[in-house]
């Protein structure tokens, strides 16, 4: 998935200040760039609400809004990109002996590459100056705000990761 966020980023608050051709020409037409902030508050609120579980700390949303931003958008490509392996290849069987379904597995593969375990001074100092959210952030954030993972694991109405309103970029 760090391939699909980093291509993300390209695309929003650097890339649309360079031209087809590479040169420095910010682009966006001005209706453009208030609906692109309107969704970005969205993204800024959320995340400044997040509390990291340990440090009693609030993750600073403005200061980690392009990777969170870039995370909603890479989950989103990684599906995309999932169901058109699954349309050009069938749907996948459900493996035996587990109770999660193809589409089941693919959220957990994708939140598994963030397990992490810090000491409790590091996270804290990772909260403070990172401009990453911490990883169980940057797992229950993209998710909450995609209604396929929500349909997948069957996620009650308005609960923890199916709110009703989500923070939807691209």
């Amino acid at each position: 998935m760090d391939l699909t966020t980093r291509e993300d980023e390209k695309a929003n608050h650097l890339g649309r200040q360079y031209d087809l051709d590479g040169n420095l020409d910010d682009w966006w037409q001005a209706d453009t760039e208030k609906r692109f902030l309107e969704k970005t508050n969205c993204i800024i609120d959320q995340y400044g609400n997040y509390t990291s579980e340990t440090q009693d700390i609030k993750i600073n949303g403005i200061y980690t809004q392009g990777e969170n931003i870039a995370d909603n958008g890479g989950i989103r490509v990684a599906y995309k990109a999932y169901m058109n392996w699954v349309e050009d290849n069938g749907k996948e069987s459900m493996l035996p002996g587990l109770v999660y379904t193809p589409n089941q597995l693919f959220w957990i593969a994708s939140a598994q590459i963030w397990c992490s375990v810090y000491r409790p001074e590091f996270l804290r100092n990772k909260i403070i100056s990172d401009n990453h959210s911490p990883e169980n952030v940057r797992v229950n954030g993209p998710l909450s705000n995609f209604d396929k993972f929500s349909e997948d694991f069957k996620c009650g109405a308005n609960s923890k990761m199916n709110p009703e309103h989500k923070c939807i970029v691209w």
